[in-house]
């Protein structure tokens, strides 16, 4: 397996923000995690990475334990996109990508000939190549969604995780990075994870779905599965239902009521 983990734990101070997770992702893969706020989502996708360390339970990439890996290595094998990663402005989009380059350059070494066929890689792969000498500034949302997502590819990291990568962004910039995440995984095999609060743009591109509710892991499975279980009115609190769309399209979840008031009967 490319990246798994066997009942990992993180708490802050008393309050447990993840208990006993599983999680199992083969190549080119993309799993979802949704859940409402404060499931854990984010946690989880942290202590993935390797930047928080678990309470218990550890995380592995490739059969290896992250937390015997040093930062460097990890870096080679695995990108992590926050939420909303900052640079300065000014800075153009092929330097950010560049600086994807550090965990095989390092403060010393020159970039090699393979550092900027990565580079070029990443850029292309993004559809940023004509875009390398423009400013953040200048971007769109969308755009500058990309470049970041290009950055993490130039680590040449097979396994990229993503926190709420379509948050912020309007409806034509979420189908441009899902489009491209979609891409990345079934063109050049990049096993991915993303947190996500929006069930239908799960539903539609994900092979397999975990939902949590405070910290705990109630479902993991395919998303038709999902649409099975009854478990996102429950976990979410609303009414609605699941209906197909077309033939072979995934399940679209259609809301009803926003919220109930009290619990139903």
């Amino acid at each position: 397996m490319a990246l798994s983990c066997s009942r990992l734990s993180v708490a802050y101070g008393r309050r447990k923000a993840l208990s006993d997770f599983d999680l199992s992702l083969g190549r080119g893969e993309i799993r979802a995690l949704i859940g409402p706020n404060g499931s854990g989502k984010s946690t989880a996708l942290q202590a993935l990475a390797g930047l928080i360390r678990p309470s218990a339970g550890h995380a592995e990439i490739d059969g290896r334990p992250i937390g015997s890996m040093p930062r460097r290595e990890i870096a080679r094998r695995l990108a992590f996109l926050p939420q909303q990663p900052s640079a300065p402005d000014e800075m153009r989009v092929g330097q950010l990508v560049r600086q994807g380059r550090f965990a095989h350059v390092g403060l010393f070494r020159s970039y090699a000939a393979h550092d900027e066929d990565a580079i070029r890689w990443a850029l292309d792969s993004t559809g940023l190549t004509d875009f390398a000498d423009r400013s953040l500034r200048e971007l769109s949302g969308g755009e500058r969604q990309r470049a970041w997502i290009s950055a993490a590819l130039a680590q040449e990291a097979q396994i990229l995780l993503l926190d709420e990568p379509t948050s912020y962004l309007d409806i034509g910039y979420q189908i441009e990075v899902l489009d491209l995440i979609h891409r990345l995984s079934r063109e050049k095999g990049v096993t991915i994870v993303l947190a996500i609060h929006d069930i239908n743009q799960a539903m539609s591109i994900c092979d397999r779905i975990s939902l949590l509710e405070k910290g705990d892991l109630i479902f993991d499975g395919e998303p038709k599965a999902l649409a099975e279980s009854g478990l996102i009115e429950k976990v979410f609190r609303v009414k609605g239902r699941f209906v197909q769309i077309a033939p072979h399209a995934p399940p679209h979840f259609d809301v009803e009521l926003a919220r109930w008031t009290s619990h139903p009967a």
